[in-house]
């Protein structure tokens, strides 16, 4: 599911609220997820998943191209868990 299908679906289904609310609604948590990930946090939602940020340490690559030996810097990514309630209904 894409965002705009998310809005769209959440639209249909709240047909008292303006396209444009849910629009700005939608984007504003995504927007506070993608902030308090860039500041170390960690997000959890009952029952869904919780989010948060990963370490992968320099290392050693190769160029599959050349074969010839490449420093990867060390980054940093997000990570999301599943809940208990979210792979209960997933696995009934």
């Amino acid at each position: 599911m894409t965002k705009s299908e998310l809005i769209n679906m959440l639209a249909a289904e709240n047909p008292e609220l303006y396209h444009r609310d849910i629009e700005r609604i939608v984007n504003t948590i995504f927007e506070t997820i993608s902030v308090s990930l860039e500041n170390g946090d960690r997000i959890e939602l009952r029952g869904f998943g919780a989010f948060s940020v990963r370490e992968h340490g320099a290392r050693k690559g190769r160029n599959p191209r050349t074969g010839e030996p490449v420093d990867v810097a060390r980054k940093q990514v997000p990570y999301f868990k599943m809940g208990k309630g979210m792979r209960e209904r997933l696995n009934k």
